[in-house]
């Protein structure tokens, strides 16, 4: 168990359900502590991709590395370039798509690759929240382009048919890749090497930063990984019940300031 009082130089920080409010925005007071922090660095650790992380990055005035698409990617948004990429694997991303299709003609199918979006229907039926906020990059056939390495996939539908997929696809595909469910209608799939954990490592690797010297904050269970890893972690009040059971500390919720409350409780900031 961690102590209240340990020397934090990290703070890893997922963004929906967790730095941001159910409206999508940074509390002020919030942001005001994040951009006032001098000696500790603070990671924006998303399953977003870097344009929909964009705003949010400049508004709390970052310059360092961020992890999108659940660890398949780390991005230097100064230099808008790729750290860190690791997709999933051309032939394995088309194997997917085409055993969702075979059981489901009607899912949903999106692939992001590096900071552009795929998808054969203009369909928002359901969508997520980069759909909200972006159009797709390309519009067209799968066979077009759904044969090249995919950094994140993603199948969206009813929820009685994404929680069917989820586990058939875990079953058939559990060794090549990982599969998450956030979201009732959404399926994200990456590369079975990567997760929150594993780009978290390479990031404060990179800033001579120890584990041990790091804080995870998060809510859905794709946080675990980064929260079992860190030396401390945090879970929102409004968190998955999987996320608090690895929680050192349980923060207010979302709605309520519980980042900054974990920054106050933990030293990073003052009151």
């Amino acid at each position: 168990m961690a102590q209240q009082g340990s020397r934090i130089k990290l703070v890893a920080v997922d963004l929906d359900g967790t730095l941001l409010n159910d409206a999508k925005q940074v509390a002020e007071q919030t942001v005001n502590a994040l951009r006032c922090l001098k000696d500790v660095k603070v990671v924006i650790a998303s399953a977003r991709p870097p344009r929909s992380v964009r705003h949010i990055y400049q508004q709390l005035g970052l310059d360092t590395l961020q992890i999108n698409y659940n660890g398949a990617l780390i991005w230097s948004e100064p230099e808008k370039r790729a750290v860190f990429h690791q997709p999933i694997e051309a032939n394995v991303g088309w194997e997917i798509i085409d055993f969702a299709r075979d059981m489901y003609e009607e899912v949903l199918v999106s692939c992001e690759v590096a900071d552009r979006w795929f998808t054969d229907r203009d369909d928002h039926t359901y969508t997520t929240e980069t759909g909200k906020l972006f159009k797709p990059d390309v519009i067209g056939p799968l066979a077009e382009w759904a044969r090249q390495p995919i950094t994140k996939l993603m199948l969206l539908g009813e929820p009685i048919i994404t929680v069917r997929l989820e586990a058939m696809i875990a079953k058939q595909f559990g060794q090549r890749v990982s599969v998450v469910r956030t979201d009732k209608d959404l399926i994200q799939i990456m590369d079975s090497r990567v997760s929150k954990a594993t780009s978290l490592k390479r990031v404060a690797a990179s800033y001579g930063i120890a584990m041990s010297d790091v804080m995870a904050i998060g809510d859905a269970p794709n946080d675990v990984a980064m929260l079992q890893v860190s030396g401390v972690a945090i879970a929102m009040d409004n968190a998955d019940p999987l996320v608090k059971e690895h929680a050192h500390w349980i923060a207010p919720s979302n709605n309520d300031h519980g980042v900054h409350a974990a920054l106050v409780k933990y030293g990073v900031c003052p009151a």
